[in-house]
């Protein structure tokens, strides 16, 4: 079976990258800002430096986690028939970006703080959309306590879409014990939501080359739990990592691989994803660089270094357009998107970002969708066969004849050629002005029409009165 695929690096230079990962992680180490994590590493062979809370992880402790690691994952939907398999044979996966706290109101207009009530929206229009797969939360429920935000948005989800939920670990093993508390509802118990996890987790190191304490301590929860854990690895060239596109992805490479190390000694065997969002920093503002050229490539080596690793991967991105929500392609963004979805990944995200993937917008996130069903066309496989090849068909019709009346071209044409949905490629070419006026009826349209699998009442109680208790014991 063939499809498009990008390659950054030859052989020899993933080998650089890895062996220089290791004595990275060998001589200098990562910060940890928790006692109880350098405790199971130093139990597992590192060498620890209490005081400055720099643990200096082996080889051999790498190629333990790397052995012990699953290299299948199923990211569970709610509902079973939304279930994703993982590595991909064809197109990656798609998701959002996470926790936007701005939105784009669907109806006004207001560039504005986001709510639940947004948080419960965006589920449903996106549960009723093909070309989302994966329910990361696009926005931060700003209208809820901070202690309890997370959870809200884990429930207001997982009640308005029946796709897989992939969140944030950010407020440590408390907040994480009640949400693995809250998924296990769903699907019968802890033991079941090891079996089925229908939530997975992202943990950022914090770059370069630390954790923080409150997301490690939950990524050690939730690797216990049989979450699935993506560590996403968030360099920024000239800033928290070498400016060199080699340098980022050195960097990144090594804070993946020390991750995959500490969730492998929380649980060997604990499902692990490898994630990359890496670019230079913006040298005029000092921001993250969605627009660079790098963007692209550097997302195309960490795909590579986690096939190497036979690792499932999420490094892929459509990067977020400016506040308006108006994403006329350039070129060199185009060439970048391309890079960063046909690089052997397993997920892309970013759908429907703004301003930096601080804003979401309604309109533009339905527009991400239906191009995205329409790019994922170019990286289904192909046959390369006997058959398809069709050289008895050239035979038959020889020097300087005609295809077209052959009964062959009749027969296949229908399922060997690339057809758009009609509807969605209308909206994709449109006027910018008359595509968002357009944009904005359908997703009016999905929130009146599409109707979600529901939760069972009781079980959708309980989850609330887990995060009312939980809110009254950390509401300090």
């Amino acid at each position: 079976m063939a499809s498009p695929k990008t390659l950054l690096l030859n052989k020899a230079e993933e080998d650089l990258i890895h062996d220089k990962s290791v004595e990275c992680l060998k001589e200098i180490g990562v910060r940890v800002d928790s006692e109880p994590v350098l405790e199971l590493l130093e139990k597992r062979g590192a060498s620890v430096f209490h005081e400055s809370h720099i643990a200096k992880i082996t080889e051999k402790m790498i190629n333990e986690a790397l052995e012990a690691a699953p290299k299948e994952i199923i990211l569970h939907g709610r509902d079973p028939k939304n279930d994703l398999e993982l590595p991909v044979s064809n197109y990656p996966y798609s998701a959002m970006n996470g926790c936007a706290i701005f939105i784009v109101d669907k109806d006004t207009g207001e560039y504005r703080d986001s709510t639940a009530r947004d948080a419960a929206d965006i589920s449903k229009l996106t549960d009723g959309l093909d070309g989302i797969d994966i329910m990361w939360p696009a926005v931060s429920v700003t209208d809820m306590p901070p202690q309890t935000q997370a959870l809200y948005e884990l429930w207001i989800t997982l009640e308005n879409s029946s796709k897989h939920y992939q969140g944030d670990a950010v407020l440590g093993a408390h907040n994480a014990q009640a949400m693995i508390e809250m998924a296990a509802l769903i699907v019968g118990g802890k033991q079941e939501l090891k079996k089925r996890p229908i939530i997975s987790m992202v943990a950022c190191p914090l770059a370069p080359l630390s954790f923080e304490k409150g997301t490690i301590e939950a990524q050690v929860e939730f690797a216990r739990a049989g979450v699935p854990i993506v560590s996403l690895s968030v360099s920024i060239g000239g800033l928290s990592a070498p400016i060199t596109v080699a340098g980022m992805m050195l960097n990144s490479n090594a804070e993946n691989l020390a991750s995959l190390v500490i969730t492998q000694a929380a649980a060997a065997g604990a499902p692990h994803i490898y994630g990359a969002e890496s670019s230079p920093m913006n040298m005029r503002t000092g921001s993250f660089n969605y627009d660079a050229p790098e963007f692209g490539l550097i997302y195309c080596g960490m795909s590579q270094m986690a096939r190497r690793y036979s690792l499932p991967s999420s490094t892929g991105d459509f990067s977020g357009p400016g506040v308006t929500g108006d994403r006329r392609e350039t070129l060199p963004r185009a060439f970048s998107r391309c890079f960063a979805s046909s690089s052997h990944t397993d997920i892309v995200t970013g759908l429907g970002a703004i301003d930096d993937a601080k804003g979401i917008c309604f309109k533009q996130l339905l527009i991400d969708a239906y191009t995205w069903e329409c790019c994922r066309k170019y990286f289904e496989t192909i046959d390369i066969t006997e058959e398809k090849l069709a050289l008895d068909v050239i035979k038959q019709v020889g020097p300087r004849g005609a295809f077209l009346t052959h009964r062959h071209t009749f027969k296949k044409f229908r399922n060997e050629l690339i057809w758009w949905d009609e509807e969605k490629y209308d909206l994709l070419t449109m006027k910018p002005d008359e595509q968002m006026e357009k944009a904005g009826e359908l997703v009016n349209k999905i929130l009146k029409e599409h109707q979600v699998t529901p939760l069972d009442e009781p079980i959708v109680r309980k989850g609330y009165e887990i995060i009312e208790t939980y809110e009254q014991k950390y509401a300090e």
